[in-house]
């Protein structure tokens, strides 16, 4: 269960207002985090806390398919993205650095501010904030088990490992 603050935001957010390109020769999580979002809210950076969590509209992470704006974002802190839709390379990136994902209609029905508990494994989303239950897509078994690996990289890791000792 993940439980966190919400950050709002709208459609179409691309990769470079995520992780501003003059900010790509960092590649380590914790110094990207110092620039994510800045591209939207130059501020971002000193108010996001762990765990806090994004939603956002439709088309989430959309332009190029650099890496460094999911991994900013995780290393912000920011525990998951729960959106209308996701740009399809963003949203395997992120599942593969070990980001959680949810899709939701229902986003709209969120506000800056508000409180969250998801389920991942379910799909459920709670509003403490407001007591709605909201229904996002439910991640399939085997991005669930890359995201409880903490990455594709430590997936295929324990894979491996668990294939050599037969």
């Amino acid at each position: 269960m993940i439980r966190g603050r919400v950050w709002k935001f709208g459609d179409n957010v691309d990769t470079d207002a995520i992780m501003p390109a003059r900010y790509l020769v960092y590649t380590e999580p914790e110094e990207l985090a110092k620039y994510v979002m800045t591209g939207i809210d130059e501020d971002f950076p000193k108010k996001v806390k762990k765990g806090d969590i994004i939603v956002a509209g439709k088309n989430f992470g959309c332009g190029s398919s650099r890496e460094h704006a999911p991994l900013g974002l995780k290393g912000a802190g920011i525990s998951c993205i729960i959106a209308k839709s996701f740009a399809r390379i963003f949203y395997r990136n992120a599942i593969n650095l070990g980001l959680p994902l949810i899709e939701c209609k229902d986003v709209d029905k969120i506000n800056e501010g508000d409180i969250l508990e998801v389920d991942l494994k379910s799909g459920v989303i709670r509003n403490v904030t407001t007591g709605e239950v909201l229904y996002g897509n439910k991640l399939p078994d085997f991005m669930m088990e890359i995201l409880e690996a903490g990455g594709l990289m430590n997936y295929l890791k324990k894979r491996l490992a668990n294939e050599k000792s037969y």
